[in-house]
């Protein structure tokens, strides 16, 4: 009897496997617009739950991902506004000794080297004791005016299913391919074993 044949069934079963999981990825983003087959809609499902995935994604972004209050305390930290202090002691000097000369040029006749100095102390310690409070009152601000749940949600609603599909693919590619290889070789194991149940029985 001749068996030949049956190395096709291996053969067969990777290309079904291979294509059936390729058709599925294709389903993630196809059709991108509903369309009614007997009386069944379908629609592909990034196309279909875009708005679901765009609230979600927003509020993991504004509630997770994003604090205002890790920001403040970031940016409030003693250590780091020790090292922004060279910059602003730098500005100050500056200041002091050419801006307000430039400005108000009989005053500085009278402001020495001594007392620039004095002067650029206490403006340093007044704003390290200020800063803080400062980030405090404008990140609070700004957490009331900037709602970074409800920009990510309109942002990533608003793209077009060819924009996202890009986006998906630009960043699963590889998994995307990795899945279509993985469905060819489970459907060439099967084949193995249907051939040799066949040779069995």
């Amino acid at each position: 009897m001749n068996y030949y044949w049956l190395i096709l069934i291996p053969i067969i079963s990777a290309l079904i496997g291979w294509f059936t999981n390729w058709v599925a990825i294709k389903m993630l983003f196809h059709p991108k617009k509903p369309i009614k087959i007997l009386g069944i809609s379908f629609q592909g499902v990034f196309p279909k739950k875009q708005k679901q995935f765009a609230e979600r994604l927003g509020q993991i972004v504004g509630n997770e991902l994003l604090s205002f209050k890790e920001i403040e305390q970031k940016i409030s930290n003693p250590d780091n506004i020790q090292k922004i202090m060279p910059l602003i002691e730098e500005h100050i000097d500056n200041f002091l000794r050419v801006k307000l000369a430039e400005q108000m040029p009989i005053i500085s006749m009278f402001i020495g080297n001594k007392t620039i100095e004095q002067l650029k102390s206490v403006f340093i310690t007044e704003l390290k004791e200020l800063f803080p409070k400062i980030m405090g009152d404008y990140m609070n601000k700004l957490e009331n005016e900037l709602n970074l749940e409800k920009i990510v949600f309109e942002k990533v609603n608003n793209f077009s299913s060819d924009k996202l599909e890009e986006i998906l693919n630009s960043l699963m590619k590889k998994e995307f391919k990795f899945i279509e290889i993985l469905g060819g070789v489970l459907g060439f194991l099967i084949g193995i074993v249907q051939v040799l149940i066949t040779l069995l029985v």
